[in-house]
Formats: C-alpha cells, sequence, structure tokens
C-alpha cells in the first residue's frame, strides 16, 4: 500500500474552491480575464491581503493562470485554466440555487454585479 491520503472528492473541491472569495473570483474570472485591480474593484469588500492570499492559491490548485508582461510599470492579469473554466457548471448551480433561496427569504436583498463595483 502506498502513502496517498484518503479523500473524498466533496472534499477536494471544497479545499480548492472553498475560500472566502474563491467563488467570487472564478466567478468573475468565467466573465474575462481581469487584472488585480479590476478584481479588486469587482470585490471592494474582500481586502487586498486576503484577495492576493486566494488568488495564490487558485493558482497553486491550477485553477488561474497569472500572466505578467514585461512592462514599466509590470502588468499582471488573472485569467481560468482549463480546470478554473470547467468549475462553471458548479458556479452556475451556486447561482440558481442563491436565486432560489433569495426568492424564499425576501428579508434577504439581492446584490449585484453593479452594487459590489460601487463597493
Amino acid at each position: 500500500m502506498d502513502n496517498a491520503q484518503a479523500i473524498s472528492p466533496v472534499e477536494i473541491t471544497m479545499n480548492i474552491i472553498g475560500g472566502k472569495w474563491k467563488p467570487l473570483i472564478i466567478y468573475f474570472l468565467l466573465q474575462r480575464t481581469m487584472r488585480f485591480s479590476e478584481l479588486r474593484r469587482a470585490i471592494p469588500i474582500a481586502t487586498q491581503r486576503m484577495l492576493t492570499m486566494q488568488l495564490r492559491e487558485l493558482e497553486a490548485d491550477g485553477i488561474v493562470h497569472r500572466e505578467v508582461y514585461a512592462e514599466v510599470p509590470p502588468r499582471v492579469e488573472y485569467s481560468l485554466t482549463e480546470s478554473g473554466r470547467s468549475l462553471k457548471d458548479i458556479l452556475d448551480t451556486m447561482l440558481a440555487w442563491g436565486m432560489t433561496y433569495l426568492h424564499q427569504h425576501p428579508d434577504l436583498v439581492m446584490r449585484t454585479p453593479e452594487d459590489l463595483q460601487r463597493g
């Protein structure tokens, strides 16, 4: 028997996308390639430190690709890898479930992407 650790598929998924802002990062990168400052504006309630940390984790897990351009000042863009794009169905399901939940709880108000960008 080898030294491989037993882990469930759900646990793997949660380990990779379970961070506080990771699903939103993936959601926005499914729309298009973005620079760090654009992600900051898209998710203003995330601190710069937390956003950086979660982007690094997603990059280490092969979900996000970080492209650094040799310019002055340097330009960095984030996009999803093929593995990252394969999470689209999961995010779409989360979106649908969240919409249903919001409709069942009229005391909650849906925040739109425009609200996030306004801060």
